[in-house]
Protein backbone atom coordinates (compact mmCIF):
# COMPACT_ATOMS: atom_id res chain seq x y z
CA UNK A 1 0.00 0.00 0.00
CA UNK A 2 1.37 3.41 -0.96
CA UNK A 3 1.42 6.37 1.45
CA UNK A 4 -1.47 7.82 -0.53
CA UNK A 5 -3.57 4.72 0.00
CA UNK A 6 -2.61 4.67 3.67
CA UNK A 7 -3.72 8.28 4.01
CA UNK A 8 -7.02 7.46 2.31
CA UNK A 9 -7.59 4.64 4.80
CA UNK A 10 -6.96 7.10 7.62
CA UNK A 11 -9.31 9.64 6.03
CA UNK A 12 -12.14 7.11 6.00
CA UNK A 13 -11.45 5.55 9.39
CA UNK A 14 -10.30 8.53 11.47
CA UNK A 15 -11.29 11.74 9.64
CA UNK A 16 -10.40 14.15 12.43
CA UNK A 17 -6.89 12.79 12.79
CA UNK A 18 -6.58 12.84 9.01
CA UNK A 19 -7.37 16.57 8.99
CA UNK A 20 -4.77 17.10 11.71
CA UNK A 21 -2.25 15.17 9.61
CA UNK A 22 -2.93 17.25 6.51
CA UNK A 23 -2.45 20.46 8.50
CA UNK A 24 1.09 19.36 9.38
CA UNK A 25 4.13 20.23 7.23
CA UNK A 26 4.87 17.67 4.53
CA UNK A 27 8.02 16.44 6.27
CA UNK A 28 6.13 15.79 9.50
CA UNK A 29 3.34 13.93 7.71
CA UNK A 30 5.73 11.17 6.64
CA UNK A 31 6.46 10.43 10.29
CA UNK A 32 2.97 10.93 11.67
CA UNK A 33 1.04 8.90 9.09
CA UNK A 34 2.46 5.48 10.10
CA UNK A 35 1.66 6.18 13.76
CA UNK A 36 -1.88 7.31 13.03
CA UNK A 37 -2.46 4.36 10.71
CA UNK A 38 -1.12 2.02 13.40
CA UNK A 39 -3.47 3.58 15.95
CA UNK A 40 -6.44 3.14 13.62
CA UNK A 41 -5.63 -0.54 13.06
CA UNK A 42 -5.29 -1.19 16.78
CA UNK A 43 -8.32 0.88 17.79
CA UNK A 44 -10.67 -0.90 15.43
CA UNK A 45 -9.30 -4.42 15.97
CA UNK A 46 -11.55 -5.18 19.00
CA UNK A 47 -14.66 -4.09 17.08
CA UNK A 48 -14.19 -6.24 13.98
CA UNK A 49 -15.55 -9.34 15.68
CA UNK A 50 -17.98 -10.28 18.43
CA UNK A 51 -15.67 -13.08 19.58
CA UNK A 52 -13.35 -11.92 22.41
CA UNK A 53 -10.76 -14.60 21.64
CA UNK A 54 -10.46 -13.46 18.02
CA UNK A 55 -10.20 -9.84 19.12
CA UNK A 56 -7.45 -10.81 21.57
CA UNK A 57 -5.62 -12.56 18.74
CA UNK A 58 -5.83 -9.46 16.56
CA UNK A 59 -4.30 -7.30 19.27
CA UNK A 60 -1.67 -9.94 20.01
CA UNK A 61 -0.66 -9.87 16.34
CA UNK A 62 0.13 -6.19 16.72
CA UNK A 63 1.95 -6.74 20.00
CA UNK A 64 4.10 -9.37 18.34
CA UNK A 65 4.79 -7.09 15.37
CA UNK A 66 5.89 -4.24 17.65
CA UNK A 67 7.99 -6.60 19.76
CA UNK A 68 9.79 -7.84 16.64
CA UNK A 69 10.53 -4.23 15.65
CA UNK A 70 11.96 -3.64 19.11
CA UNK A 71 14.13 -6.73 18.85
CA UNK A 72 15.56 -5.51 15.55
CA UNK A 73 13.99 -8.30 13.52
CA UNK A 74 12.90 -7.87 9.93
CA UNK A 75 9.53 -6.07 10.07
CA UNK A 76 6.49 -7.94 8.88
CA UNK A 77 5.52 -7.27 5.27
CA UNK A 78 2.53 -5.16 6.24
CA UNK A 79 1.64 -1.72 4.88
CA UNK A 80 1.60 -0.19 8.36
CA UNK A 81 4.29 -2.23 10.10
CA UNK A 82 7.01 -1.45 7.54
CA UNK A 83 6.90 2.36 7.83
CA UNK A 84 6.25 2.09 11.57
CA UNK A 85 9.55 0.25 11.99
CA UNK A 86 11.40 3.25 10.56
CA UNK A 87 10.29 5.33 13.56
CA UNK A 88 12.06 3.08 16.10
CA UNK A 89 14.04 4.80 17.53
CA UNK A 90 13.16 7.49 18.59
CA UNK A 91 9.71 6.01 19.32
CA UNK A 92 10.07 3.31 22.02
CA UNK A 93 8.29 0.05 21.14
CA UNK A 94 7.17 -0.23 24.78
CA UNK A 95 5.07 2.92 24.28
CA UNK A 96 3.25 1.33 21.35
CA UNK A 97 2.87 -1.98 23.15
CA UNK A 98 1.19 -0.28 26.10
CA UNK A 99 -1.24 1.43 23.73
CA UNK A 100 -2.18 -1.93 22.24
CA UNK A 101 -2.62 -3.53 25.66
CA UNK A 102 -4.92 -0.68 26.75
CA UNK A 103 -7.22 -1.44 23.83
CA UNK A 104 -8.18 -4.74 25.45
CA UNK A 105 -10.75 -2.70 27.39
CA UNK A 106 -12.74 -2.38 24.15
CA UNK A 107 -13.13 -6.14 23.89
CA UNK A 108 -15.07 -6.64 27.08
CA UNK A 109 -17.98 -4.93 28.84
CA UNK A 110 -16.63 -4.30 32.32
CA UNK A 111 -16.84 -0.69 33.51
CA UNK A 112 -13.79 1.26 34.62
CA UNK A 113 -12.93 0.50 38.23
CA UNK A 114 -12.83 4.18 39.15
CA UNK A 115 -11.93 7.67 37.95
CA UNK A 116 -8.19 6.91 38.10
CA UNK A 117 -8.62 3.84 35.88
CA UNK A 118 -10.53 5.91 33.34
CA UNK A 119 -7.83 8.58 33.22
CA UNK A 120 -5.17 5.89 32.90
CA UNK A 121 -6.98 4.57 29.84
CA UNK A 122 -6.91 8.02 28.24
CA UNK A 123 -3.20 8.31 29.01
CA UNK A 124 -2.35 4.88 27.63
CA UNK A 125 -4.27 5.41 24.39
CA UNK A 126 -4.40 9.07 23.34
CA UNK A 127 -1.50 10.01 25.60
CA UNK A 128 0.86 7.33 24.36
CA UNK A 129 -0.02 8.05 20.74
CA UNK A 130 0.58 11.78 21.01
CA UNK A 131 3.83 11.36 22.91
CA UNK A 132 5.00 8.84 20.30
CA UNK A 133 4.14 11.39 17.59
CA UNK A 134 6.01 14.11 19.46
CA UNK A 135 9.08 11.88 19.83
CA UNK A 136 8.96 11.07 16.12
CA UNK A 137 9.18 14.83 15.45
CA UNK A 138 12.10 15.28 17.84
CA UNK A 139 10.51 16.23 21.16
CA UNK A 140 12.93 16.60 24.11
CA UNK A 141 12.21 14.75 27.39
CA UNK A 142 11.00 17.91 29.12
CA UNK A 143 8.15 18.18 26.61
CA UNK A 144 6.46 15.00 27.83
CA UNK A 145 4.38 16.59 30.61
CA UNK A 146 2.68 19.27 28.45
CA UNK A 147 2.24 16.86 25.55
CA UNK A 148 0.53 14.35 27.79
CA UNK A 149 -1.66 17.02 29.38
CA UNK A 150 -2.99 18.24 26.04
CA UNK A 151 -3.24 14.65 24.81
CA UNK A 152 -5.36 13.66 27.81
CA UNK A 153 -7.66 16.63 27.18
CA UNK A 154 -7.98 15.74 23.50
CA UNK A 155 -8.63 12.10 24.30
CA UNK A 156 -11.29 13.08 26.82
CA UNK A 157 -13.06 15.34 24.34
CA UNK A 158 -13.07 12.59 21.71
CA UNK A 159 -14.24 10.06 24.29
CA UNK A 160 -17.17 12.24 25.37
CA UNK A 161 -18.25 12.50 21.74
CA UNK A 162 -18.14 8.71 21.48
CA UNK A 163 -20.22 8.03 24.62
CA UNK A 164 -23.55 7.37 22.83
CA UNK A 165 -21.98 4.89 20.41
CA UNK A 166 -20.06 3.11 23.16
CA UNK A 167 -23.23 2.76 25.21
CA UNK A 168 -25.08 1.45 22.15
CA UNK A 169 -22.39 -1.22 21.85
CA UNK A 170 -22.96 -2.32 25.44
CA UNK A 171 -20.00 -0.56 27.06
CA UNK A 172 -19.86 1.58 30.20
CA UNK A 173 -17.74 4.48 28.95
CA UNK A 174 -17.77 6.72 32.02
CA UNK A 175 -17.11 5.95 35.69
CA UNK A 176 -19.95 8.36 36.52
CA UNK A 177 -22.42 9.35 33.84
CA UNK A 178 -24.45 11.89 35.81
CA UNK A 179 -24.57 15.34 34.17
CA UNK A 180 -22.86 16.99 37.13
CA UNK A 181 -20.06 14.40 37.03
CA UNK A 182 -19.59 14.93 33.28
CA UNK A 183 -19.41 18.69 33.79
CA UNK A 184 -16.80 18.23 36.51
CA UNK A 185 -14.81 15.89 34.25
CA UNK A 186 -14.89 18.43 31.43
CA UNK A 187 -13.66 21.15 33.78
CA UNK A 188 -10.84 18.85 34.84
CA UNK A 189 -9.94 18.46 31.18
CA UNK A 190 -9.90 22.21 30.68
CA UNK A 191 -7.45 22.36 33.58
CA UNK A 192 -5.10 20.05 31.65
CA UNK A 193 -5.33 22.34 28.63
CA UNK A 194 -4.44 25.37 30.76
CA UNK A 195 -1.56 23.53 32.39
CA UNK A 196 -0.15 22.45 29.04
CA UNK A 197 -0.37 25.98 27.64
CA UNK A 198 1.67 27.32 30.54
CA UNK A 199 4.47 24.94 29.55
CA UNK A 200 4.51 25.86 25.83
CA UNK A 201 8.17 26.85 26.05
CA UNK A 202 9.18 23.22 26.53
CA UNK A 203 7.87 22.32 23.09
CA UNK A 204 9.92 23.21 19.99
CA UNK A 205 7.83 24.57 17.11
CA UNK A 206 8.64 21.60 14.88
CA UNK A 207 6.99 19.29 17.42
CA UNK A 208 3.71 21.25 17.58
CA UNK A 209 2.07 19.34 14.66
CA UNK A 210 1.99 16.27 16.93
CA UNK A 211 -0.54 18.19 19.05
CA UNK A 212 -2.90 19.03 16.20
CA UNK A 213 -5.23 16.04 16.84
CA UNK A 214 -6.29 17.74 20.10
CA UNK A 215 -7.30 20.96 18.31
CA UNK A 216 -10.97 20.56 19.31
CA UNK A 217 -10.32 19.78 22.97
CA UNK A 218 -10.96 23.21 24.51
CA UNK A 219 -14.20 24.09 22.66
CA UNK A 220 -15.70 20.62 23.13
CA UNK A 221 -14.81 20.49 26.82
CA UNK A 222 -16.24 23.96 27.29
CA UNK A 223 -19.47 22.70 25.75
CA UNK A 224 -19.55 19.65 27.99
CA UNK A 225 -18.84 21.71 31.09
CA UNK A 226 -21.65 24.17 30.31
CA UNK A 227 -24.17 21.71 28.86
CA UNK A 228 -23.30 18.16 29.98
CA UNK A 229 -26.51 16.71 28.53
CA UNK A 230 -24.98 17.25 25.09
CA UNK A 231 -22.82 14.19 25.79
CA UNK A 232 -25.72 11.77 26.24
CA UNK A 233 -27.58 13.39 23.34
CA UNK A 234 -24.64 13.00 20.98
CA UNK A 235 -24.73 16.75 20.39
CA UNK A 236 -21.16 17.61 21.34
CA UNK A 237 -19.40 19.28 18.44
CA UNK A 238 -18.65 22.37 16.36
CA UNK A 239 -19.80 23.47 12.97
CA UNK A 240 -17.65 22.31 10.08
CA UNK A 241 -16.51 25.88 9.48
CA UNK A 242 -15.55 26.43 13.14
CA UNK A 243 -13.61 23.20 13.50
CA UNK A 244 -11.63 23.68 10.28
CA UNK A 245 -10.97 27.34 11.05
CA UNK A 246 -9.60 26.47 14.48
CA UNK A 247 -7.26 23.85 13.02
CA UNK A 248 -6.07 26.29 10.37
CA UNK A 249 -5.42 28.93 13.04
CA UNK A 250 -3.27 26.47 15.00
CA UNK A 251 -1.33 25.45 11.92
CA UNK A 252 -0.66 29.08 10.90
CA UNK A 253 0.16 30.50 14.33
CA UNK A 254 1.79 27.46 15.95
CA UNK A 255 -0.31 28.13 19.07
CA UNK A 256 -2.58 25.60 20.72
Amino acid sequence: MTPGNLAETLRRGDPDRFLALMAAPVGARAKLLPLYAFNLEVARAPWLTAEPMIAEMRLQWWRDAVDEIGQGAQPRAHEVVLPLADLVPPVPPALLDDLIEARRWDIYKEPFADHAAFLAHLDRTGGNLMWAAALALGAPPEAEAPVRDIARAGALAAWLRAVPELEARGRYPLPDGRPEAIAALAREGLGWVAKARKARAALPREVVPALYPAWQAAPLLNQAAAEPMRVADGALGQSEFARRARLLWQAVTGRW
